[in-house]
């Protein structure tokens, strides 16, 4: 029957994405702990600062013959700064890498469903069985998975472009505000609805 067949082919394409999206969530756990040493290298960097802006070196009686020791100092600390700066955009494309590949396949499937829709039989949509949870509910769970992963690099893209090295307190501050945004996460989602589909993978 052609309602067989349509459901079939949602089926299999369900089948290829969800273990896609696992392999993502690996890469996009390590490029999220990659960013942690990193923001903490640049909070250090920032205490320096601050505290190198209190210094009066021209008031040290061995270093007046260097009056330009202080701007060197700081220099050298941008530099650094901005080093550290560029590895974080190395690891937010990594994210943005990440996000991409995760909605292109949750695009596939939909894209599955939308040419099989006028065939499917509704029923056998909403319909979970002993092993395999409705594909209705796995469409749903694929909606969730990708505003996660967009919403999170948004969040996480809108932090690491506040940085100014004006704003030194703030620098200090990226790695409790790092910690803020996972901790305002369903961090298991994509786990745990791996887990509801173990089953139905395996069918």
């Amino acid at each position: 029957m052609a309602a067989d067949r349509s459901l079939l082919a949602v089926r299999e394409a369900l089948k290829k994405c969800f273990p896609a999206v696992r392999e993502q969530q690996g890469s996009w756990q390590d490029a999220v702990r990659d960013c942690q040493p990193l923001l903490a290298s640049l909070s250090n960097l920032a205490e320096q600062l601050r505290a190198a802006q209190s210094l009066r070196l021209d008031q040290v009686p061995a270093l007046r013959a260097f009056p330009d020791l202080q701007e060197r100092l700081r220099r050298k600390q941008l530099e650094a700064g901005d080093a550290v700066l560029e590895q974080l955009g190395d690891r937010l494309a990594a994210l943005l890498k990440v996000r991409d590949a995760v909605s292109s396949h949750v695009e596939q499937v939909f894209e599955v469903y939308g040419q099989q829709a006028n065939t499917l039989d509704l029923d056998a949509v909403l319909q979970p069985s002993a092993a395999s949870p409705s594909v209705a509910d796995m469409l749903e769970w694929l909606q969730d998975i990708d505003r996660h992963f967009r919403t999170s690099y948004l969040k996480r893209k809108a932090l690491l472009s506040s940085i100014r090295w004006g704003d030194l307190a703030s620098i200090q501050a990226l790695p409790r505000a790092w910690d803020r945004i996972s901790e305002g996460e369903h961090q298991d989602l994509v786990q745990d609805t791996l887990l509801k589909v173990a089953f139905f993978l395996e069918e």
